[in-house]
């Protein structure tokens, strides 16, 4: 219980101070620096805590803290803003909408979802995470990141889910420009089979991605005559989050 309640308070105190470093956070407890160290990798390894990437010697808040409790976030906040454009949205389509956000290169982690009344339908739990290079949120997100960045996941091996996963370095760099060229990324069966997705994502002050909005549907009702509706659409509701989002 100890153990439990001082990787509680480390957790808090990191959403409170980060980016923060070892040394800051041993000041504030009084503990042993060791003691420290594994309770933030431990966080780290759970998925609720990461290195910041500009300074690795940092700590912040991972990703999967949003899923946690995403009603939380309303208010002045990303979920808050992306709420009404996603139902929006849902509603033209009847397909189910995703909200995801990147816990830094390591994947994308589902915030949010609002389903439609299909019987035969996709569906991820919020807090469920998938591959940036496999997936459409992913890629929307991979598209409008730093080049170095890029790099860097680019240089990493890839899993291959299936025939159409994009492994290939040259392949990805080619996939993320033609997603920056038409502004939004296809899954085709990459990930998951029999699943497709189209996603836009949804930018800060900077262009940096923030998020992705994605609309995903069984391969047996997708059709290569749809996309253009789909990406239009998907767009469009990014760029209202963003508007949204900033206002």
């Amino acid at each position: 219980m100890k153990s439990l309640i001082r990787s509680l308070r480390v957790l808090e105190a990191v959403a409170q101070h980060q980016p923060v470093t070892v040394g800051e956070l041993t000041k504030l407890f009084g503990l042993p620096k060791s003691t420290v160290q594994r309770t933030l990798v431990t966080l780290n390894e759970a998925g609720w805590l990461r290195a910041n990437r500009k300074d690795t010697t940092r700590w912040e808040i991972g990703a999967r803290v949003l899923a946690v409790r995403p009603a939380s976030l309303q208010g002045s906040s990303l979920f808050a803003a992306a709420r009404e454009p996603m139902f929006r949205l849902r509603d033209a389509l009847n397909e189910t909408v995703h909200l995801s956000v990147p816990d830094a290169l390591q994947c994308m982690v589902v915030v949010d979802r609002v389903d439609c009344d299909h019987a035969v339908r996709t569906f991820h739990a919020i807090g469920d995470t998938s591959p940036l290079h496999a997936t459409a949120a992913g890629q929307a997100v991979l598209a409008h990141l730093p080049e170095s960045e890029v790099d860097e996941l680019a240089a990493g091996a890839h899993e291959r889910y299936g025939e159409e996963t994009i492994t290939d370095p040259e392949e990805l760099r080619a996939e993320l420009q033609r997603v920056r060229d038409r502004g939004y990324a296809v899954n085709h069966n990459q990930y998951l089979q029999g699943v497709c997705a189209v996603a836009a994502p949804v930018l800060d002050g900077d262009g940096v991605p923030l998020a992705a909005v994605a609309v995903s549907l069984p391969d047996s009702r997708f059709a290569p005559g749809r996309l253009a509706e789909l990406g239009r659409l998907v767009t469009d509701t990014a760029a209202e989050i963003t508007a949204r989002h900033l206002s």
